[in-house]
């Protein structure tokens, strides 16, 4: 995407940012590329766009062209996975004068340690500042809400807790301090990917049968002090959870479709007039 030099904030800019909450944050200006922006649009973009696959759990499919995303995104006020939100997020900080990187990882998060290393399926950002390169990542499902400088052995901190980068090699391991424990996210390193690795992988992932994201709900999002996390299947049960950033967490069992549907519009802010089939799809998990 070209970066243009007037002073007004394009149309799709200015609608990404009405919908995560900062459209009167410049005071109609266009916000400066620097880290100060990138850091208070993670965080906003973290609180009001949930990690779904509602898509892909109720078998459609996942476009990535910018298009679709902001309709989907921006318009619909719906969420996405990493490919979606990254992406969209991508052509954002591009508009507004970044210098970004699509980068790939293999997800770790959930994962014994002794299991085979997992393929690459997920998107990460690199965003080159003065300050050196930093990465943003809108599209885990744990959402981060911090912008990490690439920088290994440094406890970095974000509005959701503690985060740090360990070297493997020439690759790097994101962790996350979790209930006093470091946990292993994803695991990434610096070569550029392109958008035909991407394409190959959200096929992999919205149709293979060892996809994590077939058969089951994943969906997450983060508020002011806690993160807020939704996930199972029929064989496991679903559950909502509120990890509180300075407390304990807790756990409810959610045992109906209806009860699903609440949790997703009222603790996930996700509009599911888009989604007519979602209850026959839910009926499937109980």
């Amino acid at each position: 995407m070209s970066v243009t030099t007037t002073t007004a904030i394009d149309f799709d800019v200015a609608a990404y940012l009405h919908r995560i909450g900062l459209s009167g944050a410049w005071d109609g200006a266009r916000p400066p590329a620097d880290l100060a922006t990138l850091a208070r649009i993670a965080a906003a973009h973290g609180q009001a766009i949930a990690y779904e696959n509602l898509d892909k759990f109720t078998g459609r499919e996942t476009h990535l062209d910018q298009a679709s995303l902001i309709t989907k995104i921006v318009r619909s006020r719906r969420g996405g996975g990493c490919y979606e939100q990254n992406l969209l997020l991508r052509g954002v900080l591009d508009a507004l004068g970044y210098t970004t990187t699509l980068l790939s990882g293999r997800a770790l998060w959930g994962r014994p340690a002794d299991t085979p290393m997992p393929p690459r399926t997920h998107m990460l950002l690199r965003v080159e500042l003065p300050e050196g390169p930093h990465i943003v990542d809108a599209g885990f499902g744990l959402r981060l809400t911090g912008v990490l400088a690439l920088e290994p052995d440094t406890e970095q901190p974000t509005p959701h807790g503690l985060l740090r980068l360990q070297p493997d090699g020439s690759a790097f391991v994101l962790e996350a301090l979790l209930g006093g424990r470091w946990m292993a996210l994803y695991r990434f390193d610096l070569a550029e990917s392109y958008m035909a690795d991407f394409s190959m992988s959200n096929f992999y992932n919205t149709h293979h049968p060892d996809s994590m994201m077939v058969g089951r709900l994943l969906i997450g999002r983060a508020d002011t002090d806690r993160r807020y996390a939704l996930s199972g299947r029929r064989s496991t049960g679903l559950s909502l959870a509120v990890h509180h950033v300075d407390g304990p967490s807790e756990r409810q069992a959610l045992e109906t479709p209806a009860a699903v549907r609440r949790a997703l519009e009222d603790q996930f802010l996700i509009d599911l007039s888009g989604l007519p089939d979602l209850d026959r799809a839910l009926t499937t998990l109980f």
